[in-house]
């Protein structure tokens, strides 16, 4: 009886808000539970379109091929290979993320014949012309945000996290993004990114999630509508390949000029 007293009156002093999960709790820890649950797959080698498209409608097509590699300590490396239309074809980027300070970033250009290194400030801008800015494809590590819960949400007929994100990078585009995943396996399903401003910049689809290794899901497109221009980039992923034994080596700033 007398400790039933004693925690009534515990209870009293300290509300239950204070022991509850707070906000910017349960946004990291969804942020933490979905890299958690990708870690290990090594490295990867895939095939990509990128696919243009104007605000009349327009279209051109990019050919790419990608490498990556899983870095424990630290964020991923990855490669993408430029091979066709003719006026890309050789261009290569090469991408160091980081899980504190600004990612390293390169860029190889054929007709210079020169390796171009992307300042920080300039991680904001077009990616290739497309509306994937360089700092929305190097990998998104959790320490990059600082996070928040928003709301449980039905999208497309998924059980869905909505969470918002805040870029820790100085030079960020973007004030916040706004990210649905879903709860049965943590893939992100779509992402608002709203500008500097905080007006409603662009949203990125995912669609046709495939599982590989029993473990690993990528999406076989992404959409990146811009909502301010009109125009939008579609990637389409195939042939991922994993584990294939690449390394440290096939990251270089070397290996920018030899890959074609």
């Amino acid at each position: 009886m007398k400790r039933a007293f004693w925690l009534s009156v515990i209870l009293c002093l300290f509300p239950l808000s204070l022991w509850a999960e707070t906000a910017n709790e349960k946004g990291l820890a969804i942020a933490q539970e979905a890299d958690r649950r990708d870690q290990g797959w090594g490295d990867s080698t895939s095939d990509m379109l990128m696919i243009l498209r104007n605000k009349q409608g327009e279209e051109s097509t990019r050919v790419i091929r990608n490498q990556s590699l899983e870095v424990q300590s630290d964020g991923d490396k990855a490669l993408a290979v430029f091979d066709d239309p003719a006026d890309v074809k050789g261009t290569v980027q090469l991408t160091y993320s980081h899980k504190q300070g600004p990612d390293d970033q390169w860029l190889y250009l054929p007709a210079l014949k020169r390796v171009k290194r992307i300042a920080a400030d300039d991680k904001s801008g077009s990616f290739m012309g497309s509306e994937f800015a360089f700092e929305d494809i190097s990998s998104q590590e959790v320490e990059k945000y600082t996070y928040k819960y928003l709301r449980d949400e039905i999208l497309n007929g998924q059980d869905c996290f909505v969470i918002e994100r805040y870029p820790v990078a100085e030079y960020s585009g973007y004030k916040r993004q706004v990210v649905w995943l879903d709860k049965a396996e943590y893939r992100v399903q779509k992402v608002d990114y709203y500008d500097r401003k905080d007006s409603l910049l662009k949203t990125l689809t995912f669609m046709g999630y495939v599982k590989y290794l029993d473990k690993y899901w990528r999406p076989a497109e992404m959409f990146m509508e811009n909502h301010q221009t009109g125009k939008s980039t579609l990637l389409k992923w195939s042939n991922y390949k994993f584990r294939v034994g690449l390394t440290d080596a096939d990251f270089t700033q070397e290996s920018l000029k030899r890959t074609r």
